[in-house]
């Protein structure tokens, strides 16, 4: 179906508030997918296209909703990627910016969202939320197997009552992108548990200290704490290296978020003045666990430097989101914001050092 071409819901919606389940599926991201909308205890939409992103088939799945339905409604979403657009107003400073996004480059989905913005921008009776996606919630998995259906038939359809068991598709598309969680885990058995925010950035030992610390901070603590409104098994992953980790392994404790501390190899703190050594000790202690990722320690600084390099690229690939602390200068913290955009898209805040 082309874009913008999205059918109208059947039948009257006025006299109550319609509560709409989206989601997307793509066998292969890319490859072919599918979008799906349905309305609870009622009407329902679906649409496929040959060679998409599960990306896109979410925002489309939102899209496709908000022009079915006129007047107040509630969108309900496993999506942070649109959810998080409608609630955290990205949208603002995309348009600000030239549909440009904090990197300056041009933002992925622009002829999609220029259709679904309008909506998040016009109706103040809109309302987006999230779900965990394949937690039990009856409607979420109705609208999983709509769009799953949609991929499975190459083909979208509609209809006008609750779908039968023979309109829904299977539990999951084979490849299909939300199961990279699991086989991420299955593949790697130091993986934690949960949904995994990588916080980094800016390294220094008195930044912690100063005001502009204390603003980021709180900051942090304000942004982790709304990402776990999303994920209720939120947890941040940190090397605990003063400066922006060990900034965001405090925050999370404010917001009530667990931290795993991830260390390139043992006794990091070798040859560190014993104050700073026993406070990293202390602050290890008090994770819900360390994950040491190399069985030695490397005996020259160059090794250890590349222990780091590969530290932090299992964090990329590993981690489902990530914040990273800039002061839009510093040459390390501009890299390792770069990188994690790259592998993680529109799921990486960028938190700009105040002052």
């Amino acid at each position: 179906m082309a874009v913008g071409s999205h059918s109208r819901a059947p039948g009257p919606i006025e006299g109550g508030r319609p509560t709409v389940y989206t989601d997307g599926a793509c066998s292969g991201n890319p490859g072919p997918g599918g979008w799906a909308w349905v309305q609870v205890d009622g009407a329902w939409a679906s649409g496929f296209e040959p060679a998409t992103t599960n990306q896109r088939m979410e925002v489309n799945a939102a899209l496709a909703a908000c022009e079915a339905f006129s007047g107040p409604l509630t969108i309900v979403s496993d999506s942070t990627y649109v959810v998080h657009c409608w609630r955290d107003r990205w949208w603002e400073g995309w348009l600000r910016k030239g549909w440009k996004n904090s990197q300056r480059q041009p933002v992925a989905n622009r002829d999609l969202w220029e259709q679904l913005v309008p909506h998040f921008r016009d109706r103040a009776d809109l309302e987006l939320r999230w779900v965990k996606g394949h937690s039990g919630d009856r409607w979420n998995d109705v609208a999983d197997r709509l769009a799953v259906a949609a991929v499975e038939r190459r083909a979208g359809a509609t209809g006008g009552a609750p779908p039968r068991e023979d309109e829904l598709g299977a539990q999951d598309v084979p490849g299909a992108a939300h199961a990279h969680v699991q086989e991420r885990r299955a593949a790697d058995g130091r993986v934690p548990e949960g949904f995994l925010m990588v916080v980094t950035g800016l390294r220094s030992e008195r930044l912690a200290a100063s005001e502009a610390g204390t603003a980021a901070r709180a900051e942090l603590e304000r942004v982790i704490g709304a990402w776990a409104e999303l994920h209720d098994d939120l947890v941040v992953l940190t090397g605990m290296r003063a400066g922006a980790e060990e900034m965001g392994a405090t925050a999370a404790t404010a917001a009530g978020v667990p931290c795993v501390v991830v260390l390139p190899y043992p006794d990091p703190t070798a040859g560190w003045p014993e104050r700073e050594r026993a406070r990293f000790e202390a602050s290890c202690a008090a994770a819900r666990s360390v994950v040491t990722l190399e069985k030695q320690r490397p005996t020259d600084l160059e090794g250890r430097r590349k222990a780091l390099a590969r530290r932090d690229g299992w964090l990329r690939k590993v981690s489902d989101a990530a914040i990273v602390l800039t002061d839009g200068h510093d040459p390390e913290a501009e890299v390792a914001l770069h990188r994690f955009e790259q592998a993680l898209g529109e799921s990486v805040w960028r938190l700009d050092l105040p002052g």
